[in-house]
């Protein structure tokens, strides 16, 4: 199983890359195996992993019934995050989101709405639909 490189944690102070606020009270916890405290964090969390190249957190936050057995973090870089929409409804949610990137210079958005259960008290990604 291949999860990628070691992540490359930014500091506590410093901006977390999901735009949110510092990462230590950002995603810096999540990532540390703290609970989201709702879908939207989670995500958050995901993309900040992606970011960074934590496989690690990807892994444990993915629904084991759709997690793939090898996580692939290439060389992309992840520049932006925008949350379109959360919703969540009792131990079900879904956030819509755009995440830009850059890889061998080219530039492109990710839009996609994904889907998030609460599974053992702690929201897992489940999947979801790529614009």
């Amino acid at each position: 199983m291949s999860f990628g490189a070691r992540p490359l944690r930014p500091s506590a102070s410093a901006p977390c890359p999901c735009g949110r606020a510092a990462f230590g009270e950002c995603c810096g916890p999540l990532l540390d195996g703290v609970a989201a405290p709702s879908a939207e964090r989670l995500m958050r969390s995901r993309y900040t992993a992606f970011a960074v190249g934590d496989a690690d957190h990807l892994v444990r936050t993915w629904h084991p019934r759709t997690r793939p057995e090898d996580i692939d973090l290439d060389d992309t870089v992840w520049e932006g995050l925008v949350i379109d929409e959360a919703v969540e409804d009792g131990d079900a949610a879904t956030v819509a989101f755009a995440a830009s990137w850059r890889r061998a210079g080219a530039r492109g958005v990710l839009t996609e709405r994904s889907r998030f259960v609460r599974r053992g008290g702690r929201w897992v990604y489940v999947d979801g639909d790529v614009a």
